[in-house]
């Protein structure tokens, strides 16, 4: 199950609040001093801020609300690693380029070197693990002398959110028994390091990465009836990629090249797992990323929205949605605006 606001076990949490308020200035303040310094430029919304802590031995975890909708740039991370996972709501982060949409439910691995934005959407609520990159680089096997580098922004792929989902719980009924003379701190440690382990053995590196291996596994026959190249892993490659270039054009041909198989075997694909067509998945994923800003922006405008996804025939693109949603773009909107 995802983890959610009113999740039981967040409330190891919500027994340390570092702050509440309503003031701008109160809250840049202390989320510059726990997290790091930034510019936070307010948008829409009334500020309705809160930050809870947490602290193992080298973990800190956070869930951080800011109400109104907010632009957050932070200096480039020095020494540190952020996992954010969106408890409610919706957030958009760039990392040295690499743009990520993370809707509720998602986490993104931030460790940006030179340049970073955070757009949270009004209302949203998120946890965020600091992890150090001294205890990446021990559970790394690498000499210390040969820094670990990590990519600068990746959205954790969806066949990994259960495993995280699990971690979190775990580290977080641990911080409910920190009292406890009990809990020895080597047994937390051993589940710092669990953690650490799980950001560095999913590192989307070139040579190792599951789409290089996929691809690689897939030129390994050439029947498109094996069954090996029709399985979950390929589809979360291509969902990934899609999710990364939303606002960008996306082929069928890349749909392909990225989940390391042919035409025939991707659309067998996503008929076996999502009832579609390559394209129709895309357009619905799309889809629901208009509904999710029309619901959550109060000035996004159907024309832009749509646009900014891809749909440059507005009379499909309304046809398209309501088919989806049953009912109009300007339906959802004014739910927001209720």
């Amino acid at each position: 199950m995802a983890l959610s606001p009113k999740t039981e076990v967040l409330d190891a949490l919500h027994q340390n609040c570092v702050f509440r308020s309503d003031k701008r200035a109160e809250a840049h303040e202390y989320v510059t001093r726990e997290l790091a310094d930034h510019v936070l430029r307010w948008k829409q919304g009334a500020p309705d801020a809160a930050l809870y802590k947490g602290e193992l031995n080298q973990l800190k975890i956070y869930e951080l609300r800011y109400g109104a909708e907010v632009e957050v740039t932070p200096r480039p991370f020095d020494g540190f690693t952020l996992l954010h996972t969106s408890l409610s709501g919706s957030a958009e982060f760039e990392c040295d380029g690499h743009v990520m949409s993370v809707y509720e439910g998602r986490t993104a691995i931030l460790a940006p070197k030179q340049h970073a934005r955070l757009r949270w959407m009004p209302g949203t609520q998120q946890l965020i693990v600091r992890i150090p990159d001294s205890l990446i680089q021990q559970v790394s096997g690498q000499d210390e002398d040969k820094a670990v580098s990590l990519s600068p922004g990746q959205l954790l792929p969806r066949h990994l959110d259960m495993q995280w989902t699990l971690m979190v719980q775990s580290l977080l009924n641990i911080l409910s028994m920190s009292g406890d003379p009990g809990i020895r701190a080597e047994w937390r440690d051993h589940f710092e390091r669990n953690v650490a382990l799980f950001v560095f053995a999913h590192q989307p590196a070139p040579s190792t990465s599951p789409v290089a291996l996929w691809a690689a596994d897939s030129a390994a026959t050439s029947s498109d009836s094996r069954p090996h190249n029709t399985g979950i892993r390929p589809m979360d490659a291509m969902l990934e990629y899609i999710e990364s270039r939303l606002c960008a054009p996306i082929s069928l041909e890349d749909l392909a090249r990225v989940a390391g198989v042919s035409f025939r075997t991707l659309n067998v694909m996503c008929h076996r797992y999502h009832g579609v067509t390559p394209m129709e998945l895309l357009r619905n994923i799309r889809l629901d990323a208009v509904r999710a800003r029309l619901l959550t922006d109060l000035n996004a405008s159907v024309t832009d929205t749509a646009l900014t996804f891809g749909f440059g025939h507005l009379g499909r693109f309304s046809a398209y949605y309501f088919a989806r949603f049953n009912e109009l773009p300007s339906e959802t909107q004014r739910k927001r605006q209720r």
